[in-house]
């Protein structure tokens, strides 16, 4: 049984919870379940309350600094560690890593820059329409330790990001690399090489039976020698074949070229589980859509709305100006994390949009920049997403979009693009009642 393999493997090492926010008290409670007297140490940068004898605690601005007196760190996902120093006798691991080395069941892994959640969900939905066991965990909200003792029959579709790779020694048997763009540049030393070095993790360690899809279009040569590479090869193009094509057409909710190549990922790691076309077409037929992606939330005043928070980098903001079309007013800005904008400045001047609402920090560099380059559109800088969403109300013709899709993270104001997506339908529908 996998979960007691684990246990086993864990039970006589000194264990350190690094990080105890979901996924660390996920770790802790299959702990619990498995090893309930053992003793853990919960390390968190916030002070921690847990009644439990058997739990010690490294709380504080200093709690990175003890890593040496541990046999083994289960590593919560949001945690950088650049400039953190441990010894080899310390073995650095996440959730994810340990999956993949101990569960039975067979496993999808996805990641990318964008596009991970809605190809993961696509291929969960296939695979459930093909008739199969699977279930849609890691990044995507839940811990993989919440589904860790699926049988062998089973699949596990797993969203992974950069983070939950970066210590992983294990690839899936069907691995999906959707995209790689300039993103969490703040949480590794050498930058956006050592951002692609473990998205790359996913490819890695697979085997001649696996299977490794990745954008053709973008393509992977000057991250990875494709001869290395051991697994199958498949690429899917932005320009997708016949059948994506007529998938696409089925669903008002996959607007866009980026979820057309969202849709041939999906399809592509659902063919290799097995999956028939008229389950594929059915799943992408009956997709819902995911929240803070391209979301239309409704029309008011004449006006269609739409909640992208999501959109943390300049690429998916263009996608989503050229999926939804007509913008009236476009809302960017959020967190600076050393992202260069000046690809995005020129992209974004020549669009037809009318206006373009600039939140602080980034949107008021960018705006700046507009301006200094002649943008078509009025530059307005606001000083938060009330001002700015006040404006759009005043502002976005009748029979036009208005967007909010930040090209920056959220972290400046709120806790994370969910709050910031949702404050944002919250103010148009009191602004427009």
């Amino acid at each position: 049984m996998s979960a007691e393999n684990l246990a086993n493997y864990i039970k006589d090492k000194k264990i350190l919870i690094l990080g105890f926010g979901r996924e660390g008290k996920s770790t802790y409670n299959f702990i619990r379940k498995y090893l309930p007297r053992k003793h853990l140490t919960i390390g968190d940068k916030n002070t921690v309350t847990l009644n439990d004898e058997n739990v010690s605690f490294d709380c504080g601005e200093d709690y990175l600094e003890h890593l040496g007196e541990y046999d083994l760190v289960f590593k919560s996902p949001g945690i950088p560690f650049m400039g953190v120093s441990y010894p080899d006798t310390t073995e650095i691991t996440c959730q994810t890593d340990m999956f993949l080395r101990f569960a039975d069941c067979t496993v999808v892994g996805i990641t990318g820059t964008k596009g991970k959640t809605t190809t993961s969900t696509l291929i969960f939905r296939m695979l459930k329409e093909a008739g199969l066991d699977a279930c849609l965990i890691g990044n995507i909200g839940v811990p993989v330790f919440d589904d860790i003792n699926k049988d062998k029959n089973a699949v596990a579709v797993i969203e992974m990001s950069s983070h939950q790779l970066e210590f992983t020694r294990t690839s899936p048997h069907v691995a999906v690399l959707t995209n790689v763009y300039e993103e969490h540049l703040d949480h590794y030393e050498e930058g956006f090489k050592g951002y692609v070095n473990a998205k790359l993790n996913i490819v890695k360690n697979q085997t001649e039976k696996d299977f490794f899809i990745y954008n053709g279009t973008q393509g992977i040569s000057e991250y990875i020698d494709e001869k290395k590479i051991k697994s199958k090869c498949i690429k899917v193009y932005a320009e997708p074949d016949e059948f994506v094509s007529s998938l696409a057409a089925l669903n008002n909710n996959l607007k866009g070229k980026h979820n057309r190549q969202d849709i041939g990922f999906a399809a592509a790691a659902a063919k290799c589980m097995g999956a028939s076309e008229d389950a594929i077409r059915a799943a992408v037929e009956k997709f819902p859509g995911i929240p803070n992606r391209m979301e239309f939330f409704g029309t008011f005043g004449g006006v269609d709305y739409y909640n992208d928070s999501i959109a943390t980098i300049p690429e998916a903001v263009l996608c989503a100006v050229e999926a939804i079309g007509n913008v009236g007013t476009l809302i960017i800005g959020g967190l600076d994390r050393g992202i260069d904008y000046e690809d995005f400045e020129n992209q974004l001047r020549l669009l037809d949009i009318d206006n373009i609402v600039c939140l602080p920090e980034t949107g008021h560099k960018i705006g700046d920049a507009l301006l200094k380059k002649g943008c078509k559109a009025h530059i307005e800088k606001v000083r938060d997403l009330p001002e700015g969403v006040k404006f759009a109300v005043s502002n976005t013709k009748q029979g036009k979009a208005c967007i909010m899709s930040p090209a920056a993270a959220s972290y400046n104001v709120y806790r994370d693009f969910e709050e910031k997506g949702n404050h944002f339908k919250q103010l148009v529908m009191n602004m427009t009642k």
